[in-house]
Formats: structure tokens, C-alpha cells, sequence
């Protein structure tokens, strides 16, 4: 899950060009996007798309709905479960709690529809209000559904009052900066995905790809995208190159030839047990993205 593409509902052309943008993730959007008096269009749009469509592409598809304090939630679900989705984005969530509250609506949407019970996975973003940042670690064993976690600036500042998430040269603030961190460690500690936040300036490509560095630098698995134009550059941004591949194996190896000791010695240099894990997450990212590892 490395490259997650939004596309509006509600525009079965954009669907169309998302399909088949080659990301990892599309993401069919009914909340922000879409004007509210297009909601149930957008609903009867996606569904219909998503049955004709879906043998077109090999992107996951992930549905993201109208936040829980909504009326749009439940008509949502009804319209959209029938389809099989792969999973829902959740946005506004404050915290874990409200991932087993969706959980709770997804159980009874599959068992009507006659779908295994926990079929639908979750990604919340956690984020987008005050209270939802703070309680970032209550996500850890909320839900077997719970596959990653990511975050949103436009939102916040919005809750917060900030006139911009970012200052003149472009970087975020503290506050945003804070959430950021707070969305990686909240990955973390769930053991899932941590997914980066869109970058809303999708000409400025230099710019885009120095922020997609930073994202894998600092843990970040992937990111998400507003333009078809983006995939390309995140895949190949969060995809294990064959040098860091090549090393994390010859520490796995090492460790396994040593007989699994708390310390090994390569070329000169001492590798312990957290170099062992971080060389494993990289390994299966890497198979994740179709490199043998």
C-alpha cells in the first residue's frame, strides 16, 4: 500500500483515469470532494462504476465515507458494502473507539450481504480534529480490521483556527508537524501502515518528490494522492531499491548463519536486533511491491 489515489465519486471520468493510474489503492470519494447535494448521486455512481469496473484494474479499492457524526454515513455503507470494497477510509475519526464503531456497522453491512465478517478493512484518518490527534495511541488492538492510519492538514486547521498548515518556506508548522509525528508513532504502536498526507500542489513535482523522500525517511509507507500524475512518483519513492534490499538481506542472513544471536558483525560493522526488524519491515515492503526478496 504504497501509492492511495482519491478520485471523486461522483465523476465517472475521473474514475476511469484512476482505475487505471496504477496505484496501489483508489480511493472512491464521497466526502469532501463531492458537493452535498451530489451524495446520493455519487453513491449511485460509485457502486455502479465499481461492479462494471473493477475487473479493469488491480488497485485495491477503498471507499471513503462521510464521517460518523454525518447523517450520509449509513447510506454510505448501504450503497457501497454490496459492491465489496477492499476497504473504507474513515475521515474525522477521533480515535480508536470510532474505528470499532465502523467495525460494528461493517459486520452487520457483510453479514446482509452475505460477505465473511471482516472482509472490509479500515483506514481512518486520525488527524483532522483536535481531539483525534490527541488520542492517536488509542488505535493499537482497536480492530483486526485496522490496516493503517494516516493524516490530513486542511481539516485540522480548519478544527484548530490555523490560517496555514505550512510557513513561507513551505514547511509545517509545529502543531502540523506534531500531528505528523503523532500519525507515525500511532502506526507504530498498532503495528500498520503509517500513510503520509496528500501534497496539494501536484505541479510542483520537485517539490512533491523531496516530500515523498522525507515521508519513507521518517517511516512513512506510503503516501496519498490527488492527481493520477502523483502514482508514479510515490510508488518509485516508497519502493525498496535493490541496494537497500541487497543489504537487509545479508543482515537477515547473517543473523540466521550466527544462529540468531543479539549481535553480528558484517564487514566491520556491529548490527543488533532493532537492525534485524528494520531490515525485515524493508524485505517485506519490498515483496509487498513484487521484488523478490
Amino acid at each position: 500500500m504504497r501509492s492511495l489515489l482519491f478520485v471523486p465519486g461522483d465523476s465517472e471520468k475521473k474514475l476511469e483515469k484512476a482505475f487505471g493510474a496504477g496505484a496501489d489503492v483508489v480511493i472512491v470519494d464521497l466526502e469532501d470532494s463531492v458537493a452535498p447535494q451530489n451524495k446520493a448521486l455519487a453513491r449511485d455512481v460509485a457502486a455502479r462504476f465499481i461492479t462494471e469496473h473493477r475487473h479493469q484494474t488491480r488497485s485495491a479499492i477503498y471507499v471513503r465515507i462521510n464521517d460518523l457524526s454525518t447523517g450520509p454515513t449509513d447510506d454510505d455503507l448501504a450503497a457501497l458494502v454490496p459492491v465489496k470494497p477492499d476497504g473504507i477510509m474513515l475521515p474525522k475519526s477521533n480515535s480508536g473507539q470510532d474505528v470499532q464503531h465502523l467495525s460494528a456497522k461493517l459486520r452487520v453491512h457483510e453479514a446482509e450481504g452475505g460477505l465473511p465478517d471482516g472482509a472490509i478493512k479500515i483506514l481512518p484518518i486520525i488527524t483532522e480534529t483536535a481531539a483525534g490527534v490527541l488520542a492517536a495511541a488509542t488505535y493499537a488492538n482497536a480492530s483486526a480490521r485496522l490496516v493503517g492510519v494516516t493524516w490530513g492538514a486542511e481539516d485540522l486547521s480548519a478544527a484548530i483556527g490555523a490560517r496555514t498548515a505550512r510557513d513561507e518556506n513551505g514547511r509545517y508548522t509545529d502543531v502540523f508537524r506534531f500531528a505528523r509525528t503523532m500519525t507515525i508513532l500511532a502506526a507504530g504502536a498498532a503495528e500498520v501502515a503509517a500513510i503520509d498526507t496528500v501534497f496539494p500542489h501536484f505541479r510542483d513535482m520537485a517539490g512533491f518528490e523531496a516530500e515523498c523522500a522525507e515521508a519513507e525517511r521518517d517511516g512513512f509507507t506510503g503516501k496519498m494522492a490527488i492527481h493520477p500524475a502523483q502514482v508514479p512518483v510515490i510508488n518509485a519513492a516508497f519502493t525498496p531499491s535493490a541496494e537497500a534490499v541487497k543489504h537487509s538481506l545479508l543482515i537477515v542472513e547473517a543473523f540466521e548463519a550466527a544462529g540468531n544471536p543479539g549481535v553480528v558483525g558484517i564487514d566491520g560493522k556491529m548490527y543488533d536486533r532493532p537492525h534485524l526488524k528494520l531490515a525485515e519491515r524493508l524485505l517485506a515492503r519490498a515483496r509487498a511491491a513484487g521484488i523478490p526478496a
